[in-house]
Formats: C-alpha cells, sequence, structure tokens
C-alpha cells in the first residue's frame, strides 16, 4: 500500500510514515505507523481504507473529557483499542482547541486569546516533554510500536497535530530519521487541512461576527516554533534528545532497538 491508497476525507492529515530514510539509509516500512486525527468524522467511503490497511492497534492520545464530547471513532474489524490520555486540565489551550474544531462556545477563552494562544501552543510543547501525563503516554505509545502484534498501528489525538505530531518527532528520532526530515513531516500538516482551516474559520466567523482570527489560527496550525520549543525543554531538561528518551521517558535499549527492527526495512 502506498500514503495515495488511504487517503481519507475525514481525516486529510493522516498519513502513514512509510518511506522516510532512517538509521543506516533504511526506510521506515509502509503501512506500519500511521498518524491521523480522530477518527469519528470518517466518511463511509474511508471505511474500506482501513479495512485494506487491517489495523492491529489504535492508540488515543485524548483525554476521556475530549473522547465524550467528540463523535465516536470509526473502526473496522478489531483493533486493540488503548487510551493514553496526554492531557493536562491547568493548560485550557487543550479543550481550547477541541472547542473550536466542536464548535462550541469560546467566550470562556477570552483570557487564553489576550494572553496570546501561539504562546500557549509554544508552553504546551514544552509540557509535553516534562508533563507526567504525557511522559507516560508518550513512553507507553512507543513501546507499543515496538511490539510486533501492535502492527499496523494507528496513533492519534483530536486534531492530530500536537499530540500526535510530538509522538511522531519521538518515534521518527527513534527511527534515525534526520531532524530536517521530521521538521519537514510535522510542517506537511497546514497544506494537508489548509481547506479544513479555511471551513472551520468560516463557520466560527458566522456564529461570532466579533471573532479574532488571529487568537484561533494558532491553534489550528503547526508552526516552527512550537517544535522548537519542545526540542529546547528536551536540551534544557536531559541534555540531548538520547537522554529524555532514556531518562524522560524510560525507554530501554531494548525497546529502542525492537522498534528499528520491526519499523526499518
Amino acid at each position: 500500500m502506498t500514503g495515495r491508497d488511504w487517503e481519507m476525507v475525514g481525516a486529510p492529515n493522516a498519513r502513514d510514515l512509510g518511506g522516510l530514510v532512517g538509521a543506516g539509509g533504511r526506510r521506515v516500512r509502509p503501512a506500519r505507523l500511521i498518524r491521523t486525527p480522530a477518527l469519528g468524522r470518517l466518511t463511509d467511503e474511508d471505511l474500506p481504507v482501513l479495512t485494506k490497511l487491517g489495523l492491529a492497534c489504535v492508540v488515543d492520545l485524548r483525554d476521556g473529557s475530549e473522547i465524550a464530547v467528540a463523535p465516536t471513532d470509526r473502526l473496522v474489524g478489531e483493533p486493540r483499542v488503548v487510551h493514553l490520555p496526554v492531557h493536562d486540565p491547568e493548560h485550557p489551550v487543550f479543550t481550547y482547541v477541541s472547542a473550536v474544531l466542536l464548535g462550541h462556545d469560546l467566550d470562556a477563552y477570552a483570557e487564553l486569546a489576550r494572553q496570546g494562544t501561539a504562546g500557549a501552543m509554544a508552553e504546551i510543547y514544552r509540557w509535553f516533554v516534562t508533563g507526567e501525563s504525557a511522559r507516560v503516554g508518550f513512553a507507553e505509545a512507543v513501546r507499543l510500536a515496538a511490539a510486533p502484534e501492535n502492527l499496523p498501528l494507528v496513533y492519534h489525538c483530536s486534531a492530530g497535530k500536537d499530540r500526535t505530531g510530538w509522538l511522531t518527532v519521538i518515534l521518527l528520532t527513534v527511527l534515525g530519521v534526520d531532524e530536517a526530515a521530521i521538521r519537514a513531516e510535522y510542517l506537511r500538516n497546514n497544506a494537508l487541512t489548509d481547506s479544513l482551516r479555511a471551513v472551520i474559520v468560516e463557520a466560527m466567523r458566522r456564529r461570532q461576527p466579533e471573532l479574532d482570527v488571529d487568537a484561533v489560527l494558532p491553534v489550528l496550525e503547526v508552526r516552527p516554533e512550537y517544535l522548537d520549543a519542545g526540542y529546547q525543554e528536551v536540551r534544557r531538561v536531559h541534555g540531548s534528545f538520547d537522554g529524555y528518551l532514556r531518562d524522560g521517558l524510560g525507554l530501554t535499549d531494548e525497546t529502542l532497538t525492537a522498534l528499528r527492527e520491526h519499523l526499518l526495512e
């Protein structure tokens, strides 16, 4: 299967990590690791794509409170579904993103908008590195991906760009993909969701004519400075990404080796 075989209308930024060049020039195996947004908006036409993929495991990084207010993931077959909530109720930007995506009232977030949502997003990426539920959730997701019985594995959060994006950074770094290629893969989100973003902003404008688009766009996009904030926090706290993998996430040589063994051609 190629990435083109499984493009999905209800998950425009879904993509296969296969084909990226990893350690020793070996490529990431296709149709093994798939990153997506939440799967509750898949169309009937999207479902045969999942059938063809033959999912073994679905990792959901959302908190129960996010899952409760969103459409139920549409899945086929009987993949193992693992919930690993990477969520901090102290960070309002988590619920703000969900509120934007689901068309909820944003009045409660006026203070966040005043403080600056771009700054809040960068803060979230720093929290990805140090937050307790982030370290636990991301580490367990890597362990799941390193076990062949869980492949093909799909992983997602709500919009499929931030928590999903940072987990992708972790996985690709372990697999030896270089940082420039990881960054390019991360930033692909914006082009893939361009039309969706326009629809969301227009719908919000109709409900709230006074909408401050500049406050909303930072949570609908990925930006280089968000990724930079995560990388800088890794260096600040752990000195290197390898230190983060071992000390921050508690990943063993055995797990890291297994991930490379099963996911590189």
